[in-house]
């Protein structure tokens, strides 16, 4: 069984686009709706089913309530897709595929933009512990056709089997919103799982509307969440690069959100050298 597992906030006109497809692809047996603001409306279909969530868990909540509600169906693939995603062409065979061996976790598809050059075959990480789409910008045409390895994958379109998700956890809801992919994918190859992309399967990213609206909250989510993966996850170089740079920018706009972000990953760091150690004894 392959469920579909949306998480959405403020969204309608993408997300009615994403259901669609979703339900106009055979191979989705049920799409679960997690509903983080109480107030999504969609037209009733057999294979979908709306979760509202009992506060804004952000996206990493949304997505492990779906991913809890998923199981509870039986699900044995769990898809997990931003609301901003559609598909234009058959895409999840290809995806299915690439989990060659019992030890892949996680496998996304190439996200493509409107402009049609890539916006995500994977995450990596600069040398101050910032994430960013691996080959953002490039032709289609450039890349392998056939599925490679990838560090980490994105949130905004990727499929997991459901043993990484079990001994992983999921996600770590203290993120709430940026790098719990990251986060998770680091905490997965810690336990020997690995990735892939499959570039034959293309989804369509049109950015939307949610996190937009948080205006400066994003900017501090980002570069707290940005420090707290470096410090669970990076090398003492990357630490001390990274919060040199979130020193940096506190002297910018929206200083505020720049400095707020900076004592909050301080306050989160040493339980999260308690974790980094608790896992490498492990």
């Amino acid at each position: 069984m392959i469920v579909a597992v949306v998480v959405t906030y403020s969204a309608h006109d993408e997300l009615v686009r994403c259901v669609k497809g979703l339900i106009d692809d055979p191979l989705i047996d049920c799409t679960v709706v997690v509903d983080n603001s109480g107030h999504v409306e969609l037209p009733p279909h057999e294979r979908v089913e709306i979760v509202a969530a009992s506060s804004n868990g952000g996206f990493a909540g949304g997505a492990n309530l779906g991913f809890a509600h998923a199981r509870r169906l039986g699900a044995d693939w769990l898809v997990l897709l931003n609301d901003d995603v559609e598909f234009p062409g058959t895409w999840l065979p290809d995806v299915l595929d690439a989990f060659d061996s019992a030890d892949v976790g996680a496998v996304q598809p190439l996200l493509v933009g409107e402009s049609g050059l890539v916006e995500s075959a994977g995450v990596v990480l600069d040398r101050f512990g910032a994430g960013t789409d691996a080959d953002r910008g490039s032709s289609v045409d450039v890349l392998d056709v056939e599925p490679f390895p990838i560090l980490m994958f994105t949130g905004g379109a990727v499929v997991f089997r459901p043993a990484f998700l079990d001994q992983t956890a999921g996600f770590d809801e203290r993120f709430f919103l940026y790098y719990e992919d990251v986060d998770l994918a680091r905490r997965g190859t810690e336990l020997g799982w690995v990735y892939r992309c499959a570039p034959r399967a293309q989804v369509l990213h049109r950015p939307g509307t949610s996190s937009s609206k948080l205006g400066a909250h994003v900017v501090y989510l980002r570069e707290r969440n940005r420090l707290w993966a470096t410090v669970r996850h990076g090398s003492a170089s990357m630490m001390a690069r990274s919060f040199g740079l979130a020193l940096r920018r506190c002297r910018h706009e929206p200083r505020r959100a720049h400095i707020t972000a900076l004592l909050a990953g301080l306050r989160g760091t040493p339980r999260r050298l308690v974790e980094r150690y608790r896992a490498r004894r492990a």
